[in-house]
């Protein structure tokens, strides 16, 4: 043992000798401090899904194909805009289970302010008590609230709608996001992770749809038209949480959010685009240049995505291909390696905009049938729900047992501005197939064979 007159004597190399134990011992303990606390933290931040609810229309809503087309001919519309209705009525993929709001299933349609609200409320008021009753879960617990819709603004605003009808406290966090799009419902999840973020041992709640009376379009202009075809009823109410207390009950824990937004490209602005036609009626105009568009946007958001998510082999080869391709005339013409994202990823939902959108993103991917699958059934019972579509997609998988404890989920949601959103979950729990949902009553009928009646 070293004597502290030694320590404290004048030969430098002895002092260096004795403090040397002291030092490593001082590094490995602000190191051991520095990484209990990074994992603390970490855990303290977690922001957990207890439970969603997605929107059941009832039966009498339904309405289909020829049922529309109908509604449609009753309008002063020409035979060259009704057969064009007809058309991308019968390729959409959406089958005749599909709903729509009372307002529209009226000759004509009554698309004025109270039907709207009338369909706000419908949905979302279904969702959110269905919520708080399964995990008996009371208002007043509430510390924040998103909603989100894109085509209605009214005043008081939606959130408003909610505090007045559960009875919300008077200092909860309330926000309603607007004209973003289909992408809006992780929007809306990105904003609630980051003020849970901020607000310690709180609870959000987050409510997704679209109003479909608000969005109607009664005119001849065929990239309106199209909305017409693809926007069905639906919504999605999401419970978060940042409580520790709560990962024994959640289902998932939130692992990554990335946001692209490729607005200030002149053609990704204007590919979804709220406008008046040249006779005054106002519509959603889709641009022809939309798969083009949001291809850029996908391959822009994964390339951020990527390298948090993919193993390293998936990367290197993905970087390999790139470099190849860059150096010598020959190597100019191989194709850039697609990283095969399945072995990032349990579970895919693609956004169920359209059969084309579906097809375009799965062949970009490489992906098989069955991954695909839940999208593509989502839109064909479903329609398009706009930004809830991904949960009832989330809904399919849970509903037919395929989502195990420990499964990364991926959905993948595009919208106007142009936006391409990426939300990663992983399960935390063993769900319980016997749970009821949006998807149990019919789900053991599913998946269905859908025709393919494309233009060859």
């Amino acid at each position: 043992m070293i004597s502290f007159k030694y320590i404290f004597s004048s030969d430098s190399s002895i002092i260096k000798d004795a403090q040397t134990p002291l030092t490593n011992l001082h590094l490995l303990v602000v190191v051991a401090l520095t990484i209990a606390i990074y994992c603390f933290s970490r855990r303290f931040n977690c922001i957990y899904l207890i439970d969603f609810s997605c929107y059941q229309p009832p039966d009498f809503m339904r309405i289909s194909t020829g049922e529309f087309i109908e509604h449609f001919e009753t309008g002063d519309h020409d035979r060259e805009t009704i057969d064009f209705q007809v058309k991308v009525g019968k390729r959409s993929g959406i089958g005749c289970e599909a709903c729509l709001p009372p307002a529209l299933h009226q000759l004509p349609p009554d698309c004025s302010l109270n039907p709207t609200r009338e369909e706000i409320e419908t949905v979302l008021f279904t969702v959110v008590k269905d919520l708080f009753s399964k995990h008996n879960v009371s208002p007043k617990n509430i510390d924040i609230i998103v909603t989100n819709c894109s085509l209605f603004c009214p005043t008081p605003s939606i959130t408003t709608m909610i505090i007045n009808k559960f009875g919300l406290r008077s200092n909860v966090k309330s926000f309603s996001l607007s004209g973003m799009g289909c992408s809006a419902g992780l929007v809306s999840i990105s904003l609630a992770k980051d003020l849970l973020r901020v607000h310690k041992n709180s609870l959000a709640l987050v409510l997704s749809m679209e109003a479909i009376v608000a969005g109607y379009y009664d005119g001849k202009t065929k990239s309106m038209i199209l909305a017409n075809a693809l926007f069905r009823m639906g919504g999605v109410a999401v419970l978060l949480s940042n409580k520790k207390t709560d990962r024994r009950t959640a289902k998932y824990k939130l692992e990554h959010l990335v946001r692209t937004h490729m607005g200030s490209n002149d053609q990704s602005y204007q590919a979804v685009f709220q406008e008046p036609d040249e006779n005054g009626i106002v519509g959603v105009s889709l641009s022809k240049a939309l798969l083009h568009v949001a291809g850029n946007a996908l391959r822009r958001n994964i390339s951020e995505l990527g390298p948090r998510v993919l193993p390293y082999s998936e990367q290197f080869q993905y970087g390999w291909s790139v470099l190849c391709r860059k150096i010598g005339a020959q190597a100019r013409h191989k194709n850039i390696y697609v990283p095969n994202f399945k072995k990032a990823f349990d579970h895919i939902c693609i956004h169920a905009g359209g059969r084309t959108v579906i097809d375009a993103v799965a062949d970009n991917l490489g992906l098989t049938k069955e991954d695909g699958e839940a999208s593509r059934m989502t839109l064909y019972r479903f329609g398009n729900t706009s930004s809830s579509s991904v949960w009832y997609e989330l809904c399919y998988l849970e509903a037919k047992g395929r989502v195990k404890k420990g499964d990364r989920v991926w959905q993948i949601a595009f919208g106007s501005g142009f936006k391409c959103n990426s939300a990663v979950w992983r399960c935390i729990s063993e769900l319980d197939q016997n749970v009821r949902n949006a998807w149990s009553d019919r789900i053991h009928l599913y998946p269905v064979e859908i025709p393919d009646v494309s233009d060859h």
